[in-house]
């Protein structure tokens, strides 16, 4: 079987249990959540993976789409469709900005000043009146999708939400297979020669900003749906760290790797007080019950350990095992060979 096939059944396999998992006893809430935080990272990882830009500010995306969408949908009083194409084209005007003055730096210069940006919308966000402040914006209301259905039920509004997250990961699919997403592949691996082909490496570079700020303002959009309020959090920098952290830890430049990156990190955070009750439990250990109170700590470890014995990546050495298996396999002689 190759690797294609892997990938489809792979993918295949996801969505089946992303279906099902409310059936059998997932939290929906909750995983809604985890699947806002995919859709980010790899919405990022189109960026960084791809095209090989660095940005330190894409909580912007994420946060700002997040405020304009709850302010759409609470004080205006837009259904949760208009709020979400809101949220996807605050995202995209955002990137625009950003990513008009970050291609014109190259390497760290280009991600000092998407932090530095990113930063001037935190404290906007931090005194415009209309964001709550520290408070953050409460009370959003889910709504009626197109005025008919009712997302007020948990259910109902998960399975809005896998047919959005799905369809954005299949336009980042698209994008990344179709002749554009060659030429951002080649602008990573090799920006002279792209530029010596003939290409506007600015303007794609821009193209790709755009793109992956829309979809990660459409994550923060989601997110604002799914759990009622937009906070400060969202548009803090150490949201842009969170993203880098899902990516890397699950493969950068790979599809299933930001998948994979965030749900570690996301059930990490959320469950890691759990686990150490029950490592507590099995080892007699009471340290362990400490953990939860530890967060930052464990995923600043599981990081370190990452960069240091899975250079690629958890997924990137998946892949990178199976192309060694089948490479092998064809410099195999055949049953007929001496």
């Amino acid at each position: 079987m190759n690797q294609k096939n892997l990938t489809t059944i792979g993918y295949g396999l996801l969505l089946v249990g992303l279906v099902a998992a409310p059936f059998f006893g997932a939290y929906p809430v909750f995983v809604m959540k985890l699947m806002c935080f995919a859709l980010f990272a790899s919405a990022f990882n189109l960026l960084l993976g791809y095209t090989g830009m660095l940005s330190f500010g894409h909580a912007a995306f994420l946060g700002g789409s997040a405020y304009v969408t709850g302010h759409v949908v609470k004080a205006w009083g837009a259904t949760p469709e208009l709020g979400l194409l809101a949220g996807l084209l605050s995202g995209a005007l955002l990137g625009l900005v950003m990513g008009f003055f970050a291609i014109r730096r190259q390497g760290i210069y280009s991600t000092m000043i998407t932090l530095a940006l990113a930063q001037m919308l935190f404290f906007a966000c931090l005194q415009a009146p209309f964001t709550g402040g520290e408070d953050g914006l409460q009370g959003v209301p889910r709504g009626k999708l197109f005025g008919v259905i009712d997302l007020a039920s948990d259910l109902t509004m998960y399975y809005v939400a896998l047919v959005v997250v799905v369809v954005a990961f299949l336009v980042i699919v698209r994008t990344i297979h179709s002749p554009f997403g060659q030429v951002l592949k080649g602008i990573k691996e090799n920006e002279p020669r792209a530029i010596s082909l003939g290409y506007d490496t600015n303007r794609f570079k821009l193209l790709a900003f755009v793109i992956s700020a829309a979809i990660a303002g459409l994550a923060g959009a989601l997110k604002t749906l799914v759990l009622g309020f937009a906070t400060l959090s969202d548009v803090h920098w150490s949201s842009s760290g969170h993203v880098v952290l899902m990516t890397l830890v699950g493969g950068l430049g790979t599809l299933s790797g930001p998948l994979v990156g965030s749900a570690v990190v996301v059930l990490l955070e959320n469950k890691i007080g759990e686990l150490g009750n029950l490592l507590a439990a099995l080892s007699g250990v009471e340290w362990f019950r400490t953990l939860g109170e530890s967060v930052t700590i464990v995923t600043g470890l599981i990081f370190v350990v990452c960069v240091l014995a899975f250079r690629r990546g958890i997924m990137g050495e998946i892949i990178a095992w199976l192309d060694r298996r089948r490479a092998a396999r064809s410099q195999r002689p055949g049953p007929g060979a001496h």
